[in-house]
């Protein structure tokens, strides 16, 4: 089946959909409204600062046409309320730091496109529009009609907007999936080169993880080339992504769906030649290698580049209105945190997962990857590695 059918999170706003379990993506990225201030984790300290200071250095730049219209994308936005809280910060953050620097009444209009994959769930963004829109007039005193948000489908690996049309490209826990998994991991007879594993995990073999890298290179340096080109001179990009350390010391996500499916394996649930040919095309690269890549590629500045960590069940509450929680009460809060980050893992994993191994074997094999989480989180671990990366486009010769 075509990649692109079959990468995106669950639509829809079902118990297993992702508007319903990102509320962890939304805790990292500081995509929080005011009425989700319980849910602060010390990612969200990391990520606003770094907005904030981009918008800043973006606005004095005084790039073409930016006191008039800013121009902005989102690439990888996903689906459900999250979009929003997105956009919502973006447009404070412009409206916050332009009233700095200009002490000025009048706003610029703010352009913001919405960017994934086609088969992305856009209409459970679009429907939510008119309420987001009259929350921004009465909160940030911005009229109707003074942010435009519109979508635009498509890779974003190829070119989505005109040469020189955008001041300002963001891109939250998305460029870590790849164009394609990388060639030559499953030989012949459905023998997989990644025996055991479904991404370039810890105990991958060092071809593995020099097959994942290369191509990670290949599609980064595109995606750099590429949106560097959509970019007026000096306008800013700011990434976030997952990544590694040095050391591994606790498993990730990933390493969970590895164990559950490897348990499915064991107990008879699963053929094993379906784990042999079957790889996940998502990187978790390490910040070295990211700025390898940026400097090699040549069309941006490293402005600003730091990696933390943030607990996977860093979005959870115990009082929030979880649709598993009254299931798992009687196991205690560290079950029912382990449902939940199971939850997130699947409405991010399992249409892909899905396509492969059959939807029937979804339910067992989430409840078993809730079980490996609440053994880490029982031990104290279960971590994220993330990345913040600033970016400026390099002026051109004759803008120096």
């Amino acid at each position: 089946m075509e990649l692109q059918a079959v990468l995106h999170m669950n639509g829809g706003e079902g118990d297993t959909s992702y508007a319903k379990n990102s509320s962890y993506n939304v805790c990292l990225s500081l995509y929080l409204s005011l009425t989700h201030t319980h849910r602060v984790v010390l990612a969200l300290a990391k990520v606003k600062p770094v907005l904030e200071q981009c918008i800043r250095e973006l606005l004095r730049a005084n790039l073409p046409n930016i006191n008039n219209c800013i121009k902005v994308a989102d690439l990888g936005c996903a689906s459900g309320p999250n979009t929003l809280l997105t956009v919502r910060d973006i447009v404070q953050s412009i409206d916050k730091v332009g009233q700095e620097e200009k002490n000025e009444l009048e706003r610029p209009t703010i352009q913001i496109f919405l960017n994934d994959l086609f088969r992305n769930d856009f209409n459970s963004v679009f429907k939510l529009l008119p309420c987001f829109y009259r929350k921004l007039e009465k909160e940030n005193g911005r009229k109707i009609g003074s942010c435009l948000i519109s979508a635009m489908p498509g890779s974003f690996y190829g070119r989505l907007f005109p040469e020189e049309s955008m001041h300002f490209l963001h891109s939250c826990y998305s460029f870590h999936w790849l164009s394609q998994v990388p060639s030559g991991l499953v030989i012949e007879l459905g023998i997989s080169a990644n025996k055991g594993s479904i991404y370039s995990s810890k105990a991958s073999r060092p071809p593995v993880q020099k097959a994942y890298l290369d191509q990670f290179t290949k599609d980064f340096t595109t995606f750099l080339r590429i949106h560097s080109k959509e970019l007026f001179s000096r306008g800013r990009m700011l990434l976030t992504c997952i990544c590694k350390v040095d050391e591994f010391d606790e498993p990730n996500p990933l390493d969970l769906l590895d164990m559950a499916i490897n348990d499915l394996i064991v107990e008879g649930h699963l053929e094993e030649e379906k784990l042999a040919s079957f790889n996940l095309p998502f990187f978790t690269p390490s910040a070295e290698e990211v700025k390898c890549i940026v400097e090699e590629e040549g069309s941006f500045e490293i402005l600003y580049l730091e990696t933390f960590k943030a607990h996977y069940d860093a979005g959870f509450s115990i009082d929030d209105d979880y649709p598993v929680r009254s299931h798992f009460q009687v196991y205690g809060d560290e079950h029912i945190k382990a449902e939940y980050v199971a939850s997130l893992i699947r409405s991010v994993y399992e249409p892909i997962l899905a396509s492969h191994f059959g939807e029937a074997i979804m339910p067992d094999l989430f409840h078993r990857l809730a079980k490996h989480a609440a053994k880490v989180l029982h031990l104290g671990k279960g971590c994220y590695n993330n990345l913040i990366i600033s970016l400026a486009k390099k002026p051109e010769k004759s803008d120096m």
